[in-house]
């Protein structure tokens, strides 16, 4: 079996003290940018993975970010939390961090669940999802000056200029603003859209671009609305396909609206409609309808960088200083 490297060789291929190498993964800060660099390229090469046992030794900390896990509950969109947390253990391992996943069925059982992890000190730090209006997990957090970032903005009313707190988020009015302009592109100027109903921040969003893009080209199309599922989807896209058989779009906020709206056109004769999802799941591949692709592993990086820094190994969170203390993910739209 090959020897794994240590500090020492580490200080060698770099061409520093072995204190320099302790320095920049400790106290990177500390060390001048460009030995700093020097020491992370040769840890880069040598995969060298701190000894985590000592290391939570000597900081007093836990070297874990904690995750709440959501329950399982079907349905086709629940994959793109499923990349996310991969995507972020992933990546927490390569800065020689752990994910400690708990579960909760509500609000309240996650703070329950927060405050016996940090309690005990089993976590440094905490990455939330599912943010809402009014949530009162960023307040407990922010209360107990527990370190976290969320994915989803804390939907105030300037989250960018006078944020509440750390955040992460796919841009989703780009999203559907792109994919309405595919459709005015590819179909015509009647493109509908088909969302939840209004109160969800992100559902918000979504149909935010939709409506950005129809004013843009000079447009006025339909907004449909039902809860998230196939069956309710299909039966309110069959009944505006009955009323308007020359729609010549829907755009969708969420792959399982549009499966459900594809499935209506089908049905109506229209199998050819353009159809546009929100979250390119497999599901909507294996269907053949475009939707938007959220990038989910540049969230997983963007959370880590807001929370350690762009190249650090410990929980470290930047100030939530207006215009810094968020990264906003723009979607892709894949084609098909």
């Amino acid at each position: 079996m090959a020897r794994l490297p240590t500090v020492e060789d580490v200080a060698a291929a770099a061409g520093v003290s072995r204190q320099t190498v302790s320095n920049v993964l400790n106290s990177p800060a500390i060390v001048k940018e460009s030995t700093r660099e020097r020491v992370e390229r040769a840890i880069a090469e040598l995969g060298y993975r701190p000894h985590m046992a000592a290391r939570r030794l000597r900081t007093r900390r836990s070297s874990t970010i904690g995750i709440h896990l959501d329950p399982y509950a079907g349905g086709i969109s629940g994959v793109v939390l499923d990349r996310f947390v991969h995507a972020l253990t992933e990546r927490a391992g390569d800065r020689g961090m752990r994910i400690q996943l708990y579960a909760a069925r509500s609000p309240a059982e996650e703070i329950a669940r927060m405050g016996e992890l940090t309690d005990g000190g089993e976590i440094d730090a905490v990455v939330i999802t599912g943010t809402f209006h009014g949530d009162p997990r960023t307040r407990w957090l922010a209360e107990r000056a527990v370190p976290f970032v969320a994915f989803g903005r804390p939907w105030g009313d300037d989250d960018v200029s006078d944020p509440a707190h750390l955040w992460v988020d796919v841009d989703g009015a780009a999203g559907t603003r792109a994919a309405t302009e595919h459709v005015l592109a590819v179909a015509g100027p009647r493109a509908a859209f088909l969302g939840w109903p209004v109160g969800s921040g992100t559902g918000d969003d979504r149909e935010r671009g939709w409506r950005e893009a129809m004013t843009a080209a000079g447009m006025a199309g339909e907004r449909l609305s039902c809860e998230e599922s196939v069956g309710g989807a299909r039966t309110v896209a069959a009944e505006l396909l009955a009323r308007d058989p020359d729609v010549d779009g829907i755009v969708c906020a969420s792959d399982s609206l549009a499966i459900g709206a594809h499935l209506a056109a089908a049905a109506a004769g229209r199998p050819t409609l353009p159809v546009v999802g929100f979250d390119n799941t497999p599901a909507a591949e294996a269907i053949g309808l475009s939707s938007v692709e959220q990038l989910p592993e540049q969230v997983a990086a963007g959370a880590l960088d807001l929370l350690m820094g762009p190249s650090g190994n410990a929980v470290d969170p930047r100030p939530a200083a207006a215009g810094e203390a968020h990264v906003l993910v723009e979607p892709r739209l894949v084609v098909r």
